[in-house]
């Protein structure tokens, strides 16, 4: 399978500047398979080393980490001298914080070695120690995107559409591109699952892939405990799950722990990559975090697949749905476009809310485009008023035009400022 991250993971290996990577994203999105199946196979020599698995070997960075002793070490365990053109694997490196230390001295002392890690809930571990700033660099790994998914189940040729203006494909091949989508809502973008897809064509089996996925997940949160109770954790997320595109509170997250509590279990999921936080801003210049409100804030989560699965959708039903913006009640395409934008700009998501009390005002998304801000309504159809779409234009004179993410093909209305466009071409509109 083909993943976009490919390109960055060689433009690190040829750089003159390499410093050692860390591949950060949640558990399964790809980040081991990235490694051995894109770059190990462009070195001669590649050591892989597993620090959940082979927890023997932390006490080699427990004193000196100099990072010629730990080679030595090593090298006993791999029975084989490391010469410097080699790939070095620390993977789950979050396992063994100390490891992540000793990165600076790779850097500053054995320039000549590749040296890669990656690991999940990561953000746990930096805690413990003291991060090597300015000495490694990092690469986020997310699910696979919609383009990605194309590629995987043999449709790379359809898949070059994407890249294309809307504006300049042919309204059928919109369709059929539209119709693909269906898939994707429901067997999402983690790797095991699209292969499992792919190889037996069955959606049933993919989804027993998802709900392995969400067992391990909660199996994490055990680790955890310290920092918050899981049954808490594990709540809180189904509840953020089935309230995706809705406006959240703390307090209505979980009914049987405190604001509080579920406050600090909503944070350990979003450092570990499982939710995303999509706050309120005011689009009156940029940056747009510079103006976000810490009390009106959405979610979404990692992927649309593992998310229909922990919503229990029936699938039946909503697959047959005609309206893609129709399947439980729109919270798909939103997750959709939520994820898809996260995966290309790698950056925080925005929406709008109207302050003015009594006011329900909302548009969907705030995207930037050459410096200028874009507001996205995710709209089931082509018809409706589009009234908050329209007050934000109205106070907002500054925003060109709107963009509306929808079911149908591409049609522009300059007189009212509004762009639709198919609901695949989210993760070209802020190209």
């Amino acid at each position: 399978m083909k993943r976009l991250a490919e390109k960055d993971i060689t433009e690190w290996k040829n750089s003159s500047r390499r410093k050692p990577l860390i591949i950060r994203g949640a558990r399964q999105v790809g980040k081991t398979w990235l490694v051995e199946n894109c770059i190990a196979p462009q070195f001669n020599n590649y050591i892989k080393i597993d620090l959940e698995k082979r927890r023997d070997l932390h006490n080699y960075f427990d004193g000196n980490l100099d990072p010629q002793i730990i080679l030595n070490y090593l090298e006993l365990e791999a029975g084989r001298v490391i010469p410097g053109k080699t790939l070095l694997f620390f993977d789950e490196i979050q396992a063994c914080p100390r490891a992540i230390t000793a990165l600076r001295y790779f850097y500053e002392q054995m320039p000549q070695l590749h040296v890669i890690a990656a690991g999940s809930l990561l953000e746990f571990a930096f805690s413990e120690i003291s991060v090597p700033v300015g000495r490694i660099q990092y690469l986020y790994l997310h699910p696979m995107t919609f383009y990605e998914y194309l590629i995987a189940i043999g449709k790379e040729q359809l898949s070059t559409y994407l890249l294309i203006h809307p504006r300049e494909v042919d309204q059928k091949i919109q369709n059929v591109l539209i119709h693909e989508l269906r898939s994707y809502f429901f067997v999402g973008g983690m790797p095991e699952a699209v292969k499992t897809y792919r190889d037996t064509h069955s959606m049933i089996e993919a989804f027993n892939v998802q709900s392995e996925i969400i067992y391990s997940y909660r199996d994490d949160f055990a680790k955890y405990k310290p920092f918050v109770d899981p049954l808490c954790l594990d709540s809180v997320l189904l509840n953020v799950t089935k309230s995706i595109g809705e406006q959240l509170k703390y307090t209505r997250l979980n009914s049987s722990h405190s604001s509080q509590t579920n406050h600090k279990a909503f944070d350990l999921l979003v450092k570990a990559k499982i939710i995303h936080k999509i706050p309120s801003c005011n689009p009156t210049g940029l940056p747009l975090g510079s103006t976000t409100n810490p009390k009106k804030f959405k979610a979404a989560v990692l992927d649309i697949g593992l998310m229909q699965r922990l919503c229990q959708l029936s699938v039946e039903s909503e697959i047959k749905q005609n309206d893609l913006l129709a399947i439980y009640q729109g919270r798909l395409a939103e997750q959709f476009v939520a994820q898809e934008l996260y995966a290309k700009n790698n950056s925080e998501l925005f929406y709008w809310a109207r302050d003015s009390r009594g006011s329900n005002a909302e548009v969907d998304f705030i995207t930037v485009k050459n410096g200028q801000i874009y507001p996205v309504e995710v709209k089931s159809g082509s018809g409706g008023s589009l009234k908050s779409l329209h007050l934000m234009l109205e106070s907002y004179s500054d925003c060109p035009q709107a963009i509306v993410l929808y079911s149908g093909t591409y049609k522009e209305l300059p007189q009212q400022k509004l762009c639709f466009m198919p609901l695949y071409c989210a993760a070209i509109i802020s190209d």
